[in-house]
């Protein structure tokens, strides 16, 4: 996005301008890294799902998981359940993590299900091999994002954060309770909340789970030996990385849901084409043409 939009000729009142926001680079690196998350997600759960439990320190201690999907019998009729476990807790998720069903109807012992797993049900190498390849595409893609933010000044015109954005967080978040939509020019400028998320998932989320992420490697141990016992061990590392792919999700959704209130169409064009129409009040209608 960029904050000095460029009229486009192509208007049907004096309400609406159409301007170009997105410039193709962003665009092009937008659908890249969607693409990438969806295949290093599916794979990732793949790799889960070869020993679907998480631990926090060096070795595994298989009593106290920090979070298992796991599969149980009954014992009167020995049926297989799902029982998802969080720290002490534990809940039945029958269906859904623990026990679902394959592709041909028959329920098995699986952590996630079939449909959340790339490339296929249950293939470790190759879900391995998916994973580290998309994983170090969405690097380089993350790499090009960076120059180009640097170099067309996207970075700090668009994303950092200025003393109005700071001053004005407590009324985004109303603006955000309240469904209120940006019309005119502040639908052209991202809101604090959107900043801070974006900033968080640059220069936060995504560096932690790509260091944790080359950690878990035993290759890397020489260069990255001292961060992983810094962060308590590989398997401190492996949890700490699942909870960054499980932030990515999150903002994902919190990403599409925003998209399809704002308006799915619009938005969708903006990020295809960089086409984008702005409604502009009553007040203002007689000040663009």
């Amino acid at each position: 996005m960029s904050s000095e939009p460029i009229p486009l000729p192509s208007v049907e009142n004096a309400a609406w301008r159409t301007v170009l926001r997105h410039r193709w680079p962003l665009r092009w690196m937008h659908w890249i890294n969607l693409a990438c998350m969806l295949a290093l997600v599916g794979s990732g759960l793949q790799i889960f799902n070869a020993h679907p439990a998480l631990y926090w320190g060096e070795a595994s201690h298989f009593a106290t998981p920090v979070f298992a999907a796991q599969a149980m019998k009954r014992g009167s009729t020995g049926e297989l359940y799902g029982v998802t476990q969080i720290g002490p807790a534990r809940f039945e998720t029958t269906g859904v993590l623990g026990v679902s069903e394959n592709p041909q109807g028959k329920v098995t012992a699986k952590g996630f299900p079939d449909w959340s797993t790339i490339p296929g049900s249950r293939n470790l190498a190759l879900g391995r091999r998916w994973h580290f390849f998309f994983a170090w595409l969405w690097v380089i893609n993350g790499v090009c994002y960076l120059a180009w933010s640097l170099a067309s000044r996207h970075l700090r015109r668009d994303l950092a954060m200025e003393k109005r954005d700071w001053r004005g967080i407590p009324r985004s978040i109303a603006d955000h309770l309240r469904f209120r939509h940006p019309h005119g020019d502040e639908a052209l400028r991202y809101n604090p909340l959107q900043k801070l998320a974006y900033l968080a998932v640059i220069f936060v989320v995504a560096p932690v789970a790509i260091l944790t992420g080359l950690s878990m490697s035993p290759q890397m141990d020489t260069l990255l030996g001292g961060f992983v016992d810094l962060i308590g061990g590989r398997q401190a590392a492996r949890t700490i990385h699942f909870v960054a792919m499980s932030l990515f999700v999150l903002f994902a959704i919190v990403h599409v849901l925003m998209v399809v209130y704002a308006g799915p169409l619009n938005e969708m064009r903006s990020m295809i084409t960089g086409r984008f129409r702005v409604r502009y009040p009553a007040a203002k209608e007689g000040g663009h043409d």
